[in-house]
């Protein structure tokens, strides 16, 4: 078999134009990247003025030498703890208990009977809304 030659990723716009991606990403290795990161495009990391501190390659290399689950550094603390001060002690009042009362139980009413709507003699006048509430008092 013949191998054949790596395809490059030609891409069409939508104005007809031909990209290619992989030569786009080459020429825009060192730009910083859009975030709060401080990382160029390929990955390192930058320091004041744009300068790489970290490459890439050292990056990956501390994540997989970290083991899973485990954070790399203890915290350190800004300000040390202020020591706790002896307080002297005070007497507490011990209280005796009160005796519970009972409530007595609550008597319910009895329910009030539905009213019922009583339609007015025939040939009335009155329409709608103010029909519906002559029934009711």
């Amino acid at each position: 078999m013949v191998a054949r030659a790596p395809r490059k990723r030609m891409y069409r716009t939508m104005q007809g134009r031909m990209v290619d991606i992989e030569k786009l990403r080459a020429a825009n290795e060192t730009v910083q990247a859009v975030g709060n990161m401080n990382v160029n495009a390929r990955g390192d990391v930058l320091g004041p003025g744009g300068t790489v501190v970290t490459p890439k390659s050292e990056v990956i290399q501390k994540y997989y030498e970290q083991p899973k689950g485990r954070v790399d550094d203890t915290p350190v603390r800004n300000k040390p703890t202020p020591a706790n001060k002896v307080q002297p002690k005070q007497t507490v009042q011990k209280m005796s208990p009160t005796p519970k009362t009972v409530a007595a139980p609550k008597v319910q009413e009895a329910p009030k009977p539905v009213q019922t709507f009583k339609p007015k003699e025939e040939g009335s006048a009155k329409k709608g809304i103010d029909a519906a509430l002559d029934g009711l008092e």
